[in-house]
């Protein structure tokens, strides 16, 4: 879901946050679903830590990130709050283990090499695992991020043949230049044939994002 959120300045922000929360769960009601089942992350790209400590005190335990170099940064810095770091932007292979060291969730698994990387045998031995998504690309564009819809079924099945990563559904984003619904319908069919192949990750929803105009 894509939400429009006031300008900087027009409230503060426990009241941003609140406009965020409400507007969740009309949609959630308008979908008859439970606020309960919905996990908000709010995505803290170019936000200092001293922001994600105010987000933190307002009740906000899960941020995300899509650039490594950042997000450890900040990981070590609030790691006293203990919060839940989700990785969200494309995984570059060499940078796969030190992402996995302090995310607890990767949602842009798309190709098998990166589940290989992320399943060390530290991690089995210590039986500390990692919470994925399957990405796939909803485009026509080859060159973006995402398995084909087609191959996601074998992608899938490889993660869940791994001890170390726990498969939790797919995710999406959708296309700045299409109609968001059809793309979403597209990956909630995707995700109906991943259950059947891989059945035995968690009945999740599929998980969708929409792409914002900059400001």
């Amino acid at each position: 879901m894509s939400l429009s959120l006031p300008h900087e300045g027009e409230r503060d922000l426990a009241g941003r946050l609140a406009l965020v929360r409400e507007r969740i769960s009309d949609a959630a009601h308008a979908a008859g679903r439970s606020v309960d089942e919905l996990t908000l992350i709010v995505v803290t790209k170019f936000h200092d830590a001293a922001l994600l400590r105010e987000l933190a005190a307002l009740g906000i335990r899960d941020f995300g990130e899509s650039r490594h170099q950042e997000a450890r940064e900040k990981a070590d810095a609030l790691a006293d709050l203990d919060p839940t770091w989700h990785f969200i932007g494309q995984l570059q292979s060499k940078k796969a283990r030190q992402v996995a060291a302090y995310a607890s969730v990767i949602h842009s698994i798309d190709r098998a090499q990166l589940a290989d990387l992320i399943n060390t045998s530290e991690r089995v031995e210590a039986g500390t695992v990692i919470d994925c998504f399957v990405q796939v690309n909803l485009t026509e564009d080859p060159a973006r991020g995402g398995v084909a819809p087609t191959d996601a079924q074998a992608l899938a099945a490889h993660i869940e043949s791994l001890p170390g990563l726990r498969l939790l559904g797919v995710m999406g984003v959708a296309p700045n230049d299409g109609e968001p619904q059809r793309a979403f319908e597209q990956l909630r069919q995707v995700s109906m044939d991943v259950r059947q192949s891989a059945p035995g990750h968690p009945p999740s929803r599929p998980a969708c994002r929409t792409t914002s105009p900059k400001r």
